[in-house]
């Protein structure tokens, strides 16, 4: 203790250059743990965005592609699924309920879905948890629109008010159905998922909006008010994807086998949690990247911390003859470099966690509402207390060097005056 308490007072004494050391460890660690938090917790936001689904079905493309856009909302279908062929898969004896989505418009920035009742009664994310009626209702009239959390907050949506869709990602006048307006009848609770940043809307509303219009654009000359439509055959053409629930784990692969063998068009059936391991599968490069780069930069931090030991020690050589002098032994001495460098990681790494824990909280907001990721704030797991250990064990590693030079140090060579 008299080693560990003097360790403490010689690096008061040489304070600013702790601090600075300390500075740097700290900035790494928090590199370290952040990218780690940021690869973990990113997975969970995925994993956690669809549950109780056995299959999801769309035109043929990739698994990962499929996932993406019918799930997450990221990027575009290649191709639609006939509504025959959706009803042809509904009929299945296996299957036990079907969520059709329908994509392909936004409203200021945020994905609009089409989509049954079905959707309310049979969508899960996180726990097997169900969607929930924050505010209003649910879809009712043919122009209604259910928001998500998201969608409202940052557009300052109430329930009652008017919206209007527009065709395509783009938010562009030529490409709005202002002719067709959308009431909000209600705003889901907030879920952590990319359901929060979309527009919910019925199948028979997407049709309707795009009555008139033929490759994108409206045709010109015809107008067909909401009235007339609303007396219409609104029955879809086409739908993006489905979300197939079965009665049985056990048929998921047979009915899989009959969707990828479906004569009619070309489909796909993928299992969400195998196509998630197939794109984290794709990502791990990019992760391992990343954690190297961190733990680089870690590694630059303690060699500075040793460098400024190795310097600072030749400074010190006097000090370290007065401490044998006056019945220091030698293991003591190493004790005493050692023990300055583990209080210098040990110092870093509670600072480097505290300042990740401070930027989480500040951008834990930003995340969600821009990328759709909940960070969240908690203990840390046993993979990132597995780093800090290692970190913490380099940092005393780091000190050893130095130690043993003062260790072999003489106290001629330290109490000889050099000119």
């Amino acid at each position: 203790m008299p080693i560990l308490s003097l360790a403490f007072r010689s690096l008061l004494n040489r304070r600013i250059t702790a601090l600075l050391t300390l500075a740097s460890i700290a900035l790494s660690v928090a590199l370290l743990v952040g990218v780690e938090r940021l690869r973990t917790e990113t997975r969970a936001s995925f994993a956690s965005t669809i549950a109780g689904t056995d299959l999801i079905v769309g035109a043929r493309s990739g698994p990962v592609q499929l996932l993406l856009y019918s799930v997450f909302r990221i990027g575009n279908a290649t191709n639609n699924i006939s509504w025959q062929s959706y009803q042809d898969l509904a009929a299945q004896p296996r299957v036990a309920w079907t969520v059709p989505l329908s994509l392909g418009d936004s409203h200021r920035g945020f994905r609009v879905l089409g989509t049954t009742d079905a959707y309310l009664a049979h969508y899960r994310y996180g726990r097997d948890q169900p969607l929930e009626i924050a505010a209003g209702a649910w879809l009712d009239d043919l122009f209604d629109a259910v928001l998500g959390a998201e969608v409202a907050e940052q557009l300052g949506y109430r329930v009652g008010d008017a919206l209007t869709i527009a065709h395509g990602a783009g938010d562009v006048a030529f490409a709005r159905h202002d002719d067709k307006p959308f009431r909000v009848a209600g705003i889901l609770a907030r879920t952590g998922t990319p359901v929060d940043r979309t527009v919910h809307v019925g199948l028979g509303a997407i049709e309707a909006i795009h009555v008139g219009w033929r490759g994108g654009a409206r045709t010109p000359g015809i107008g067909i008010s909401a009235e007339r439509v609303r007396e219409m055959d609104l029955t879809p053409k086409a739908i993006t994807a489905v979300l197939v629930g079965l009665d049985s784990r056990i048929a998921t692969f047979g009915v899989q086998r009959w969707v990828n063998d479906y004569p009619e068009e070309p489909l796909l059936a993928v299992l969400p949690g195998v196509a998630l391991a197939e794109l984290w599968s794709l990502l791990s490069v990019a992760e391992n990247a990343l954690l190297v780069v961190s733990a680089c930069v870690v590694l630059v931090g303690l060699i500075g911390m040793l460098t400024a030991l190795l310097i600072g020690l030749n400074e010190r050589r006097r000090e370290m003859a007065i401490l044998r002098s006056v019945g220091a032994r030698p293991a003591q001495v190493l004790a005493l470099i050692v023990g300055e460098a583990a209080f210098l990681t040990l110092l870093g790494l509670a600072a480097g966690v505290g300042l990740l824990y401070l930027l989480l909280a500040a951008a834990q907001p930003v995340l969600a509402s821009e990328l759709g990721l909940f960070i969240a704030i908690g203990a840390p797991s046993l993979r990132e207390w597995l780093l800090l250990a290692t970190v913490l064990s380099a940092g005393v590693l780091a000190g050893v060097l130095p130690g043993w030079r003062a260790y072999r140090m003489s106290l001629t060579d330290g109490l000889s005056i050099r000119v």
